[in-house]
């Protein structure tokens, strides 16, 4: 299985399979999601190690079912043949209706195919007040004309 674009990667194709990225996340779709990843993909999320993709539809079931009304922007940070480093921010609120805007890096290593091999994700919650919010389109895709993390000054 192939999934393009292919490294090595130039600025427009680590971009564009960061847009990829972004928008199977904003599915929510775990089954979706995983395929994007190699059948024994390792990752670090937080403090939670994770190997393989039937690890990986339960990590995102789990995060799913905890973090509410997800929204995310991803933006290339760096990229060099086979590696993609981001940046990212999403917005998410609690079952008590809490909202945060979580933070982070993710460096990405990808096979031959495309398929993301290793995923190396750091982040850190922020409580917002839900007036903080910068993200509200409609659950799904970001909108094409919708900011992006540097015109949000994020």
């Amino acid at each position: 299985m192939s999934r393009p674009p292919l490294p090595p990667f130039t600025a427009e194709t680590a971009a564009q399979k960061a847009r990829l990225a972004e928008d199977a996340w904003n599915s929510r779709d775990p089954e979706r999601v995983s395929l994007a990843y190699t059948e024994d993909s390792i990752w670090r999320n937080r403090a939670e190690f994770i190997s393989g993709r039937d690890e990986i539809v339960g990590f995102l079931k789990r995060k799913w079912a905890r973090e509410l009304d997800y929204r995310l922007i991803k933006e290339v940070w760096t990229w060099n043949e086979n590696r993609i480093a981001v940046r990212f921010a999403y917005e998410w609120r609690d079952d008590s209706g809490h909202w945060f805007r979580s933070y982070g890096n993710e460096n990405w290593e990808f096979d031959e195919a495309g398929l993301m091999r290793r995923r190396v994700a750091s982040i850190n919650d922020l409580p917002i007040a839900e007036s903080e919010r910068k993200y509200h389109w409609p659950l799904g895709r970001r909108p094409d004309d919708h900011p992006g993390l540097s015109e949000l000054g994020l």
